[in-house]
């Protein structure tokens, strides 16, 4: 048995198998938020930024973050891209929403923004690892 490991230029199907995985989940999991947003519209986040001098229009920028930036992550196509788009959106989201709870545990021991860290940091990952070979954009598309 060979215990020569595969060569760095490229992935094994496992690795692009965990790639699509992690893409499709993030995906997914912040899409629905995207939709929660659509149905129920950005006055909620239009609201944060005015009340931080932010320009309310800024808020519609929810929508690139969580419905446009998921939906490429679940079709493999620019998901570096849009994977930076998504943590991008969780800074902010953490920035505006959740600052005081950054340093809290929850009830149960948790980190009180561990769904939060969890999307911020999965992001992170999809946009250093790319999108892998079961992808629309393919092993090598553009920002794939």
């Amino acid at each position: 048995m060979s215990t020569t490991k595969p060569p760095l230029a490229g992935s094994t199907p496992t690795e692009d198998a965990g790639k699509l995985v992690l893409r499709v989940v993030l995906g997914v999991l912040i899409l629905l938020h995207g939709i929660a947003k659509l149905v129920g519209g950005p006055g909620f986040i239009m609201g944060l930024l005015a009340k931080y001098g932010l320009p309310p229009a800024l808020g519609y920028g929810v929508y690139v973050g969580e419905v446009v930036a998921p939906l490429l992550l679940i079709l493999g196509l620019y998901s570096r891209a849009a994977a930076l788009i998504v943590v991008i959106n969780m800074l902010v989201a953490i920035g505006l929403v959740h600052m005081g709870q950054i340093g809290q545990l929850n009830k149960t021991g948790g980190w009180e923004l561990e769904l939060q860290g969890m999307y911020l940091f999965g992001a992170l990952a999809v946009a250093l690892l790319g999108a892998g070979r079961y992808s629309v954009g393919g092993l090598h598309g553009r920002w794939n």
